[in-house]
């Protein structure tokens, strides 16, 4: 496992989303890195699953992001889709904090 920098946790305002490029293993991720607002940090794939646009521009509530495009809607601590048309989960990222940084790993 090797969590890398994506972010501070001063850039993300409860209820908020980042995007953010992670260098991999397997090269660049996108990453929406999404602060709930009960203060939860959680990393998903920043492409949605159905309509291939950035989720990090979409709603969060609760521990859910809505795809701006189509509505659908993911589980941000599964990846699993919650509403169509979206049926296929987004991958979902390991978060470690560290002081203000906030660690991504995209090469689970």
């Amino acid at each position: 496992m090797t969590a890398r920098p994506a972010c501070l946790l001063t850039d993300l305002a409860p209820g908020s989303a980042v995007r953010v490029e992670i260098e991999g293993a397997a090269g660049v991720v996108e990453v929406a890195v999404v602060r709930t607002e009960d203060g939860d940090v959680h990393a998903v794939s920043d492409v949605c699953s159905h309509g291939q646009v950035s989720l990090s521009d979409g709603e969060i509530e609760d521990h859910t992001v809505e795809c701006w495009l189509h509505g659908s809607t993911f589980d941000l601590r599964t990846g699993a889709p919650l509403a169509l048309p979206a049926t296929k989960p987004v991958p979902v990222y390991p978060v470690t904090l560290d002081g203000e940084r906030v660690l991504v790993d995209v090469d689970v």
